[in-house]
């Protein structure tokens, strides 16, 4: 492994697009029924995101079971079916070189509903709700530039006109 692959980096625009075209392969695939593993079509199984070693030689699909449920299995059948799949994106895609597949499960959307709750969690709504009301009061001493005259006002008459 090179020193800048291990850097942190963020992706080039070359590996997201390649990602993104795997996954939608990928999805492709899924969605057709042309794999033959049952793990892998009742309940269909999403891939969510495509990440692309800088070399393009390497892949790492994160998937997840639709509904939920055991995921060893599903992570399973796609390791059997890794070949296969491998085959269908070369088909599909012009690469030089088709990536070796791996595959994760994808925990974003467990985390995403976590922060969700801790979000709605009665404490946090709280300290949100007190921290609106200072928004609030803070706009009120403020004044409202939406009422500031264009032109000066006469003080005599209070309009604009002269």
């Amino acid at each position: 492994m090179t020193q800048s692959s291990r850097s942190g980096r963020a992706p080039s625009q070359r590996q997201l697009r390649v990602g993104e075209e795997i996954r939608h392969v990928l999805a492709q695939v899924f969605e057709r029924g042309e794999v033959h593993e049952p793990v892998l079509t009742d309940p269909p199984i999403s891939v969510t995101e495509v990440r692309i070693s800088p070399d393009l030689r390497n892949a790492t699909a994160f998937v997840m079971r639709l509904g939920g449920g055991d995921m060893r299995e599903v992570l399973r059948a796609l390791r059997i079916t890794r070949p296969y799949l491998r085959k269908r994106i070369g088909e599909r895609l012009r690469l030089r070189v088709v990536p070796d597949l791996s595959f994760e499960e994808d925990h974003s959307f467990d985390e995403a509903s976590q922060i969700d709750a801790i979000l709605r969690s009665p404490h946090v709504a709280r300290d949100l709700g007190a921290a609106a009301a200072r928004a609030d009061d803070a706009d009120a001493d403020m004044p409202d530039v939406l009422d500031a005259p264009d032109a000066p006002r006469d003080p005599e008459t209070g309009d604009g006109s002269r």
